[in-house]
């Protein structure tokens, strides 16, 4: 138990907030100026990779409507390494090679630590006593770096650098995250190999993977990169479940389980929930993205429910409510978090108190029993309610020593779910019809 949450907590840089060092709607991006012939010519290169990608959406669609099928990827808690993040194994470029990434709802930007022509990896030299993989890019027959000249550069990328030397140059970003952390490197189009419900090895061709040679941080030190499954244009997520059945499902083991115990991330598929399935709004708007949120309404802790302010939970207020499985623990903005503290504080008030960064409220947990907490539930729009175990709220950080899971978040501002309160249930994020559908699991299969 020595080694349960005290290294977990480092909490992966709590939300994980994409920031742009550049806005490109208020950078000038670099101007060519070409002879007629030659800007007609590359004009039509541009509208040729449009028309491709326009193609291939509509196959994917057109493969979707046949419907059925899906794929998963095991998804293991972090424990095993000391972090508090959920990994999946995933097969990128041809021939495939391994890696192990986070999956992160929170974040659209898909990337590993890559090496392309030899040039160094700057992560990957500064690492060399760890087992960090590396993708190789000159060995992959189908990884294809995307012109920083491309319309796909210029205009739907978000996060993509406005440094254009020339047309044979990559289109680069600089990606951030709350605590600091950068990725730095390059977007490419990749393909990764699936496994299909029926067995069948296939491939998701031209994916947009992030090509990152520089990492600043220490949020994925564990990993080999990040699984984008935030909301965007050309995030993992939105491509896959374009080609399966518009919803992607996950079911997260208890946060503390060895790696050899694993749930599972699912794209596509008949719905497999069991009749008690509950369904919450989900909100996905262009202003949101990356994130998804949902519409919540109210807590309440053994069976009263908590006077919190309605703009708390207004996400198109100054409030707002959001589910991130690269966040470990839920956080309330302040209104919220001083209730629910003090409504679950109460009764464990005869323990010794222990000091334990950042908890507010842990203590010695001699003689403590589950009865003596009161139950918490989040009601969302719907109505749906979600009562997670008292074991993903009261949580153990060392022998003998349990802490009040939640953290304060600052107000104005939005409230986290984070993935231990997640555990052990069902999560499934239909973007078609934009609902969230919830369920406990024990996460042997889907």
């Amino acid at each position: 138990m020595h080694r349960l949450l005290l290294l977990i907590f480092c909490i992966n840089g709590f939300l994980l907030s994409p920031t742009h060092s550049i806005n490109p709607s208020k950078s000038a991006r670099l101007k060519l100026l070409r002879a007629p012939v030659k800007r007609a010519q590359d004009l039509a290169r541009d509208d040729n990779l449009r028309k491709e990608m326009i193609a291939r959406s509509i196959a994917r669609r057109r493969r979707s409507a046949r419907g059925g099928l899906s794929f998963q990827m095991p998804m293991s808690s972090g424990a095993y390494a000391g972090t508090g993040q959920y990994f999946v194994r995933l097969r990128l470029g041809t021939p495939a090679q391994k890696f192990v990434l986070v999956a992160d709802t929170g974040s659209d930007l898909t990337w590993v630590n890559c090496r392309y022509r030899r040039r160094r990896c700057a992560r990957c030299a500064a690492d060399r006593g760890r087992r960090r993989r590396v993708f190789v890019a000159d060995e992959s027959e189908s990884f294809r770096p995307i012109s920083c000249a491309s319309r796909l550069c210029r205009n739907t990328l978000p996060f993509s650098l406005t440094t254009c030397p020339s047309r044979a140059s990559p289109c680069a970003y600089d990606y951030g995250y709350a605590d600091g952390s950068k990725a730095q490197g390059f977007f490419a189009s990749e393909s990764m190999t699936i496994t299909l419900s029926n067995r069948r090895n296939t491939k998701l061709k031209g994916l947009v993977v992030g090509c990152t040679s520089s990492f600043v941080g220490s949020s994925f030190n564990e990993a080999d990169g990040v699984l984008g499954l935030g909301y965007s244009n050309t995030s993992f997520a939105t491509e896959s479940t374009r080609q399966f059945g518009g919803r992607f499902a996950y079911c997260l083991v208890d946060h503390l389980s060895p790696k050899s115990i694993s749930g599972y991330l699912v794209f596509g598929g008949s719905n497999r929930f069991k009749p008690n399935i509950r369904y919450a709004k989900l909100v996905i708007e262009p202003e949101f993205e990356p994130f998804y949120g949902v519409e919540v309404i109210g807590i309440s802790i053994g069976g009263t429910v908590l006077r919190i302010p309605l703009s708390v939970w207004d996400i198109r207020g100054q409030g707002g409510v959001i589910i991130d499985s690269g966040t470990s623990l839920t956080s309330f903005v302040k209104p919220a978090y001083l209730m629910v503290m003090s409504a679950l504080t109460e009764s464990l008030k005869g323990f010794k108190r222990v000091r334990v960064t950042p908890f507010e409220f842990c203590f010695n947990s001699t003689g403590f029993n589950d009865s003596l907490v009161p139950s918490l539930v989040i009601h969302f729009t719907g109505p749906a309610r979600f009562e997670p175990p008292k074991k993903s709220y009261i949580i153990d950080v060392a022998d003998r020593v349990k802490c009040v899971g939640f953290l304060s978040a600052s107000w104005p501002g939005v409230s986290t779910i984070g993935n231990i309160i997640q555990q052990n249930f069902k999560w499934e994020f239909d973007v078609v019809n934009k609902r969230l559908g919830f369920q406990p699991s024990s996460c042997s299969s889907h």
